[in-house]
Formats: structure tokens, sequence, C-alpha cells
């Protein structure tokens, strides 16, 4: 019979988080586990992808803990878990472990709890609500073992910690061909070259120092572009979301302090990456925290050579000058070196892109992820099932 499974997350916003919990809904083998979503508020693109499923998306609609609707909102999920028979629920992020854990745990469902950052986006007394909460839950699972070493160093049991890294969906990345689009949009010649930065414009994301680097490849490479390709942060605020491009205002200004604001180009938001990403000579992840980048996966199984900051879980996809190139964080000037270094020597990059590509075949793929997790469940289901060894046979 199959697990009845309910994901929960805050919403399905264009976030790394948000796209590995669709894929991995998606993904499971219904005759193994039977999945419903829930969510604090349904918005964002990743919604639509959901509801042409045809899963049941169940929505408690809080926007803030300060509700005073959040409560009752608790009751009612817990209400909803025994209504409909969930055996497990598994949370995404600390807005939905704070909320789905404790009703999880009213309802008398077993509960994974997934950390995928290194908490850099949480006030102290964020932190501490998390991890008081996630005592609550029979198992913590997390994307890379860094994350795992800080929470057992933030007092976290070790035991209850699972490791399964990012898969990411090989058949977008099957053949990959240099289509020309990203040129084209930019009203670029086919033989430029492009570096390019592909996330979300946040502040974590290292990309004054990108544009620093910037700066000093560019008298080098006078032909070079250097792209930040990803949408502002937003904000949603009820069923509407507000954006907030003042940073990438600030990273413009600064882009013109260094003299480079001809060369560094915002492209907003690209649904189309699995197809540009060929285009490009070196993808860069400069990131001060980071957990696992699914962009940097994706970059690495598109073929493309990556300079990725020495954080997080780079550090163990990315193995130094045989599958990409791994720099300190907050170092524009090593940055700039390794970018060089790879469109010196095309001939290198691309070595550097095919062992990538190889990397991620091997151990990073969808359907990894996927068998990895569902078998997680159902040893989490089965009487006397032990987590630990499973925990090593999947940790990659």
């Amino acid at each position: 019979m199959a697990i009845q499974l309910l994901k929960f997350v805050a919403g399905f916003g264009w976030g790394g988080t948000e796209r590995q919990f669709v894929n991995l809904g998606l993904g499971l083998d219904p005759a193994r586990v039977a999945v419903r979503f829930g969510c604090l508020r349904s918005f964002g693109p990743l919604r639509e992808e959901l509801e042409a499923s045809g899963i049941p998306i169940i929505d408690y609609d809080i926007a803030s803990f300060k509700d005073v609707r959040a409560i009752a909102a608790q009751v009612r999920l817990a209400r909803d878990i025994r209504r409909l028979g969930i055996q497990l629920v598994h949370s995404y992020g600390f807005y939905s472990n704070v909320f789905a854990i404790p009703a999880a745990r009213l309802a008398g469902a077993r509960v994974v709890a997934s950390i995928r950052d290194m908490g850099v986006y949480l006030s102290r007394s964020q932190l501490r609500a998390q991890r008081w909460v996630c005592k609550f839950a029979d198992h913590i699972l997390v994307n890379a073992t860094a994350i795992k070493e800080w929470l057992v160093a933030d007092g976290y049991d070790g035991d209850r910690i699972a490791v399964i890294p990012n898969g990411i969906d090989l058949s977008r990345f099957a053949q990959p061909v240099d289509t020309g689009r990203l040129h084209s949009d930019l009203r670029l010649t086919p033989d430029t070259p492009l570096v390019a930065v592909l996330g979300r414009v946040s502040r974590m994301k290292g990309l004054e120092d990108f544009i620093a680097a910037a700066a000093i490849v560019a008298p080098r490479f006078p032909g070079a572009r250097f792209l930040i390709i990803g949408q502002p942060s937003f904000t949603p605020r009820g069923r509407r979301i507000t954006v907030d491009g003042s940073y990438e205002n600030a990273l413009t200004r600064l882009a013109a302090r260094h003299g480079v604001q001809d060369r560094v180009i915002f492209t907003g938001f690209r649904p189309d990456v699995e197809q540009i990403l060929p285009e490009l000579a070196v993808s860069v992840l400069p990131s001060l925290s980071e957990g696992l980048s699914n962009t940097l996966l994706e970059s690495m199984a598109a073929g493309v050579a990556v300079v990725a900051t020495r954080i997080g879980g780079a550090p163990e996809v990315v193995q130094d000058f045989e599958n990409g190139l791994l720099v300190p964080a907050s170092d524009p000037d090593s940055l700039a070196e390794a970018i060089s270094r790879c469109l010196d020597g095309p001939d290198f990059a691309a070595q550097l892109g095919r062992a990538a590509r190889r990397r991620i075949v091997e151990r990073y793929s969808m359907e990894q992820l996927v068998e990895n997790t569902s078998r997680m469940y159902e040893t989490m289901l089965e009487p006397g099932g032990d987590l630990r060894d499973l925990c090593a046979s999947v940790v990659k």
C-alpha cells in the first residue's frame, strides 16, 4: 500500500527549495508514495505546474505568524492530516517547519523537516525557534554534508540528520546545444564570451564580488560580457507579489563605479535555462553562503565550466581543477583569476565542462533523488526501521 504523504512548503516561488520540492513531488511513484501538497500561501509561478499535475494542494492562507488565524490554521492542518489519513509530513524551510511540525505531531503523523541552507536568512530568535521545533521531527533532511555539520555544531542530533543531495532532471540537458538564443536576445555577436551568475538577485549571492571581478577581467577580455541572470527578491503580500528592485539598482551603480556598466547585463528571470546554459563560457557561483545550489548542478549538467566559491555544498560537488574551479568567498581577485583561466583556455574550460557533466550524471540525477527519498520514507514507516543505516547508504 502506498505511503500517504503530505509535502508542505511556504509557497511556490522561483527558488531552489521550491524547485526541488516540486520536482521531487511530481517524480514520486504513486504506487509507492501517494502525495498531497500543502502550503502557507498558494502563490508563485510553480503553482501552475503543480495544478496541472492534478495533485491536490491545500492552501492555509497564512501570510504571517502574527496573524491571529495562524493557530487556528495549525489546528485545521492537524485535522486535515487525520481526516486524509496522512502517515508522513515532509516540511521544507523555516516557516513550513515551524507551522507544520507541531500540527503533524498533534495529529500523530511521522515528520521529516528539510533544512536546505546555513541559516543566514534567519534571525537568532528564528534559529532558536527552528532548533526547538525540529526536536519534534522524527528526522531532519539536508542536501549537503556541510549543512549537517553546521546543524550538529548548533546542537542538533546528528543521528537524526539524513543527507540526500539535490537531483537534476537530466532529460532537460540530454544533448546540450548552443542555440544562440541568449546572444540573439542580448543583440550580441555569436562569438561574444558570456560569463554569468544565475540565481536570485540578493546580497548573499556574492554579486558585488562578481562585479568587482568583472572589472578585473574586462580589460584583458574586451569582448566578454558579464551577465546576472535572475529576478530581484520579492515579498508576497496576500495574493500579490511585490518585487524589490533596490538591490539591483545598487548593483547597477556599483558596475558604473567600476567602469563596467556597459559590460554587466541584468537579463532578468529566464525560464529557458537549459537552452541558454550551453552558450556560456563560464558559469559563476560567487555566493557568500549556500546549501547546495541548483544552478551549480544545472550548469555542470549542461557541460559548462563552473567557478564556485568554496562554501556550503559546492566543494562536495566541484573537485577543484577536475570538474570546475573553487575559490575563496569574498575574494574578487581569486574569482577574476579563475574566470580568466577559463576564458584564456577554452580547451581547458571544455575539459572541465565534460567532467562536470559526468559528475552530475553519476551522482546528482533526479532518479537518484527520488529513489533515495522514497527509501527514506519507507524506512521511517517500517517497524524498527533504522534511518542511520539508510543515511550511510545514500550520502553522495
